[in-house]
């Protein structure tokens, strides 16, 4: 199965897919939006992402307001729940804007839309959609998206078995292209997540969805989970971007910046190459070792041409050379005669014996 991104075709195969997730981390500020595209690009993503919803169309204000506190990483925002979404949401004519920007510095732009209209407007834009853990069960906007006709992110955070088959079929009745993403969604940057992110769901996705493309949409710190999904076969990878940690926000603490963004591209494309493609061979760079590790026979004292070959007469040392008896050929060659007179220590070759039948 191969997805086409814009330029970019993925396969299970393929080098890593990185999308650096600015969602709010603009801020509410479209020249700090521009340059954290920039910084993205330079630190090795290949897609640049945001998010399309307006407050009112993703959260309940007096639902929120009712649960009687903010809980897991809501808790530690200074602003209630709604507030924050409404100051984090995009506004559209942003949107061109910001396409723009990612089309000079010559990187994808991707958008997770939030609601029918925001789908709708999105599509302009996009050649590909993300559908974030939190609609996995509003199967009406994931077959909506479907509809589109390009690929689908299905990112699989807070979800069981069950929602992801739902999830699946609700894209398949439409769409094929369907990139499916392990996640956890806890978002207090803890390093108790770790005990939590559950990567070998990986071998269960390629188990009952062979055909899709695997991903892993992150909320860690650092990149180890990335390098174990990539090892379990994972092409795509969703973490959030900022410029500093420390900034206020919803996202900015547990957000990879641009120098810890550098080093999991590095350590990824290190593994991609080190993974290989499975078939054993002697590589390119062993030929010379294969001669000098491994073992041949070698005459143990002097024979003279038309002596019989015993047991004690030879034995296997480095180097082998061209043509050489090997240690796993030695019932071959017992009690046959030699062609040519062989000293002590010379490499005995398939040449210098009669009636070779192999």
């Amino acid at each position: 199965m191969e997805i086409r991104i814009g330029n970019r075709t993925i396969s299970e195969m393929s080098e890593p897919y990185f999308i650096a997730d600015i969602a709010a981390n603009h801020d509410g500020d479209l020249n700090r939006a521009f340059r954290l595209i920039e910084l993205a690009k330079e630190a090795g993503a290949d897609a640049a992402k945001f998010q399309n919803f307006k407050a009112e169309t993703i959260v309940s204000r007096k639902g929120f307001e009712s649960l009687g506190g903010q809980l897991s990483h809501q808790s530690s925002w200074k602003k209630s729940v709604f507030e924050t979404y409404k100051d984090a949401s995009l506004p559209d004519m942003w949107s061109g804007k910001l396409k723009e920007k990612c089309d000079e510095v010559g990187i994808e732009y991707m958008t997770s839309p939030y609601d029918f209209a925001s789908v709708d407007f999105a599509d302009q834009y996009v050649n590909a959609y993300k559908i974030g853990s939190g609609d996995i069960t509003w199967t009406e906007i994931i077959k909506h998206i479907a509809q589109k006709g390009k690929p689908v992110l299905l990112a699989t955070g807070a979800s069981d078995m069950e929602d992801v088959k739902r999830a699946v079929e609700a894209v398949r009745a439409y769409n094929n292209q369907i990139i499916l993403m392990q996640c956890n969604t806890n978002y207090t940057a803890s390093d108790t997540n770790f005990s939590y992110i559950n990567l070998n769901v990986l071998r269960t996705y390629h188990e009952w969805y062979p055909e899709c493309i695997l991903g892993l949409s992150d909320h860690t710190f650092g990149h180890a989970t990335v390098l174990g999904a990539l090892a379990l076969g994972a092409r795509v990878f969703e973490k959030h971007f900022t410029d500093d940690n420390d900034r206020e926000g919803p996202d900015h603490k547990f957000s990879m910046n641009p120098v810890t963004w550098r080093k999991m591209v590095k350590a990824c494309k290190e593994l991609y190459h080190a993974l290989g493609d499975g078939i054993k061979r002697v590589e390119e760079n062993e030929q010379d070792t294969v001669n000098i590790q491994r073992r041949a026979f070698y005459l143990q004292k002097d024979l003279g041409k038309g002596e019989i070959i015993h047991e004690e007469d030879i034995f296997p040392l480095r180097p082998v050379k061209p043509g050489a008896v090997l240690p796993f050929e030695k019932q071959d060659v017992l009690g046959r005669t030699l062609t040519r007179d062989k000293h002590k220590d010379e490499c005995l070759k398939w040449e210098d014996i009669q009636n070779d039948k192999r």
